[in-house]
Order: C-alpha cells, then structure tokens, then sequence
C-alpha cells in the first residue's frame, strides 16, 4: 500500500495536517473499527498459522510471508472477546512497529474512508475492552468508527525495550539539558522520556502539535530562549489536530524559534519523509523506535551545541 499518494511534497503536507485515510474493519459484531492508513502495510487473506507455545495470549500464531516471520494477533481476543471464531474465513492486516512486522487478524475489511482530523475525539485512558481504542470519529453522520491505539496492543505483546546501552548512559553530556517530545501515543511518549531520563535529561512532553504551539507560543512571550533553553524537539509526524509537518513549518516561520533543533521521529518511512524533512524545515528524521539511536542522536545534537 503505497504510503506517498499526494502529487507533491507541498500537496502532502497541506493535506497532513486536515485529511485522516481510515482502514475500517470488523471483528464479528456490528461495531466496526479504523485503523490509520498510513500505519498498514498490506492487507491479506487468512493464511495458516504456527502456534508456538509460551507466547502472549493474544498471539494466535505465527506466519511467513515473503520469507519473514511474523506473529499473528487476534485483535477479538484484544478486545476481550471471544478467539475470533473461523478465522480461515478472515483476514490479516499487516503493519509495522519498532521496525518489525506484525499481523491483526480480523473478521472482515470494510472499506477505506476519508476523514478530518478536526473531526477524531480523542479520549483519556481506556480500561477492559476499550483499552486499544485511542480516539473515536463518525462517518456518514451516524456510523461511530473506533481507531486503533495500533502502538498500544503491539507494546502490550511485543514489550519494546526503552532501556539505553551502558556507553551511552554514561556519558555526562546529557546531565541538565532539556528536550521537547510531542507524540499523540501515550506509548511513545513513555518511551522517548524513558530513554531521556537515562541520559539524564529533563523531557517536556505533549500530545499533538497543537499542544506543543501553544506553549511554545507562551514561551515566547515570557521572553524565554527556546533554542537555547532546550537541546531539541523530538516530535511524531501523524497527530491530530496538527501534525509534525505543520508543526515543523509554523517553528520555521517564526524568528525567534528558527534555530530550535527539530528532530521528526516516525514509524513512516521511506523517501517521502525524507523530503519533507527538508521542505518543512526539519534538522533530521529518525524512524521509530529504537532507544539507542535516538539517545546517540540527542547526544550528538548535545556535541553540535557545544561545538557552536
């Protein structure tokens, strides 16, 4: 599924910020789900799966596909259901995390849509079955779609180490400088201010774009250095409300925050983050998550400074 379906970069970035491309899916009930577009890499028919004994609960098995391995999550069980019943009747959606592949087995595909991000609510902390739902929004006027908190059930099986290498750690570079981390995933928050504490390092974190331009905004009017009060900014890409391109390109425009080091931290990769890194403004991009490249890029930004 190509990821880069605009005409231009400029076309990309003016539609980042408005439009949301949903995968909508069922799972056997009435109720139907989303997923973000940009997080699936394919979508495929029940394939035949290996059990392998000791694995998470919600690890129905493991497939190969294209010569890599790949467990087999059964989202009905995520959502404290029952094992989906005929899953050879199913399908599984393929997506990316921590730079590995993993697969959802649902019921049934629905269709793909086209929604605004000003139209997804958001919603604080979910427990029992609502624990994967990261926001909700309506199509059609009246069909509520749950999305999927996609990072949240793959941490809960994949549990991605946030523990950074001892060499690293060591280093006293990053004892009292600050950093600013803007993701929507509360996962990837915790994750970025884990492997920032080890560097001994003070991580502001926010949850859009739109979150992090209000206070950067505040800052500036009480007269504070942001460039020079906080080593960078780390911030996600795909975010409601505004996204890490248009959050790039509104720092950029303005005077006083033109030299804050901007560093975008992605699952999405490919040749077309790459040139909008460089059409918005962007220092660098680092795809998500491994925590000993970012904390080498954090300290290598400390070494940049110092250097200057």
């Amino acid at each position: 599924m190509e990821k880069s379906r605009w005409g231009s970069p400029l076309e990309a970035n003016e539609a980042a910020g408005s439009r949301l491309e949903l995968l909508l899916f069922q799972l056997g009930a009435k109720q139907v789900y989303g997923i973000n577009v940009f997080k699936v890499k394919e979508v495929i028919p029940y394939q035949p799966l290996t059990r392998i004994s000791g694995s998470h609960p919600l690890v129905k098995g493991i497939a190969t596909l294209r010569g890599q391995t790949m467990p087999i999550i059964d989202l009905s069980l995520a959502f404290g259901g029952a094992p989906m019943a005929e899953p050879e009747k199913g399908y599984i959606i393929i997506t990316e995390y921590n730079r590995s592949v993993h697969g959802f087995l649902i019921h049934r595909v629905d269709r793909i849509v086209n929604t605004q991000w000003d139209r997804v609510q958001h919603l604080p902390t979910q427990l029992g079955r609502n624990a994967f739902v990261a926001a909700i929004t309506m199509i059609n006027d009246d069909q509520i779609i749950e999305i999927l908190d996609v990072e949240k059930v793959l941490d809960q099986v994949v549990h991605a180490s946030t523990e950074v290498s001892k060499d690293l750690t060591e280093a006293t570079k990053g004892h009292g400088q600050k950093v600013l981390a803007v993701d929507d995933s509360m996962v990837a928050r915790n994750q970025i201010r884990r492997a920032m504490e080890q560097l001994g390092m003070e991580c502001t974190l926010f949850n859009d774009g739109l979150q992090a331009k209000e206070t950067l905004q505040g800052m500036l009017h009480e007269g504070i250095d942001v460039a020079e009060a906080f080593t960078m900014l780390i911030c996600d890409i795909e975010m409601p409300r505004m996204d890490g391109y248009q959050l790039t390109t509104w720092i950029r425009q303005e005077p006083q925050l033109r030299n804050l080091y901007i560093l975008l931290h992605s699952s999405i990769s490919g040749a077309f983050n790459a040139e909008m890194v460089q059409r918005t403004g962007a220092n660098q991009f680092l795809q998500k998550y491994h925590p000993d490249e970012l904390a080498r890029a954090v300290l290598e930004r400390i070494d940049q400074r110092e250097t200057r």
